[in-house]
């Protein structure tokens, strides 16, 4: 049965930045983690970060929190946590949180922090993609289910 790396925060875990949790209230979530599929991970957490922490976003090739100190080096941290444990799960699909400076799949924010979101992948994201992991979000979960219910011969 296929693992799949998800956001902490889906699951209702207070690891976000401001100490809130986004939980993903998707009937299919809660089915993967009663078969015990899931791989919970926040990277920033992961990466030494506290909860709550300064906001962040990317800007020049690093992360910088909200007032100025550079977080790269913890981001890059939880990014490699979170491909190790797909490396030993051999996962091949994560579902993480979308905008964030490390879990966005196709969007974040823009390194201003005036809410402004431009085209890009956080740094758990991009390095999962590199290693050819498929990264979804909240907002592409429908394509996850299918994908794997296609997978697994499902016709749900």
């Amino acid at each position: 049965m296929e693992k799949i790396l998800v956001s902490s925060c889906f699951l209702g875990n207070r690891v976000r930045y401001d100490g809130e949790a986004k939980a993903l209230m998707h009937p299919q979530l809660q089915t993967w983690k009663q078969q015990g599929r899931l791989i919970v991970l926040c990277p920033e957490v992961a990466g030494g970060l506290s909860v709550p922490r300064a906001r962040a976003e990317q800007r020049d090739g690093g992360v910088i929190d909200e007032y100025g100190n550079d977080v790269s080096k913890q981001f890059s941290l939880g990014a490699q946590q979170a491909l190790s444990l797909c490396q030993h799960y051999k996962i091949k699909f994560a579902l993480l949180k979308e905008y964030s400076p490390s879990c966005g799949s196709t969007l974040i924010y823009d390194g201003t922090f005036s809410g402004k979101k431009v085209e890009g992948k956080g740094v758990t994201a991009a390095l999962l993609h590199q290693h050819k992991i498929k990264v979804f979000s909240e907002e592409s979960v429908e394509q996850l289910v299918a994908l794997i219910n296609k997978q697994e011969g499902n016709n749900q």
